[in-house]
């Protein structure tokens, strides 16, 4: 069996499968927008969200799995330190590090995406490209051209 493509849908298409699956029932919903019926069943959930969003959102993808820094980490417990009346709460970074040893939390390291380009870049592609036209006929024979040397 193919594997199913996956669709986004917009909030007016999940409101008019809520209101049909209210009236009709989820499957009766399911089978009417061709979609499945944990979809309509998930949507029935988010109801109350779906119907505050612009009709032309498509997911609730915002700033989930974000990451945070140590210092937003130390200022959140202080805001909360503050809310619960806590006195004497430091909050400094010893703190932050033992809370995040505590629960198993990591800063991930920023990676960098490229590598640096060569001093002689621009010269050594004139001359690949040169060898491509005169020695490979088929295009599709190239392959990772990207990896410096």
């Amino acid at each position: 069996m193919a594997p199913v493509k996956r669709h986004a849908y917009e909030a007016y298409f999940k409101l008019q499968a809520i209101e049909y699956a209210a009236e009709n029932g989820n499957r009766a919903a399911a089978r009417h927008f061709n979609v499945n019926e944990s979809m309509v069943r998930k949507w029935r959930k988010q109801g109350n969200e779906l119907r505050q969003v612009r009709k032309t959102k498509l997911s609730f993808h915002g700033n989930k799995a974000r990451g945070v820094s140590t210092v937003t980490i130390w200022q959140k417990a202080k805001a909360i330190a503050a809310e619960m009346d806590i006195e004497h709460f430091q909050g400094g970074p010893s703190w932050c590090f033992r809370f995040m040893r505590r629960r198993h939390l990591s800063i991930r390291a920023r990676t960098t995406v490229a590598q640096r380009l060569l001093a002689d870049y621009q010269e050594r592609v004139a001359i690949f490209r040169t060898y491509c036209r005169d020695k490979i006929t088929v295009p599709s024979h190239i392959t990772n051209m990207d990896e410096p040397t």
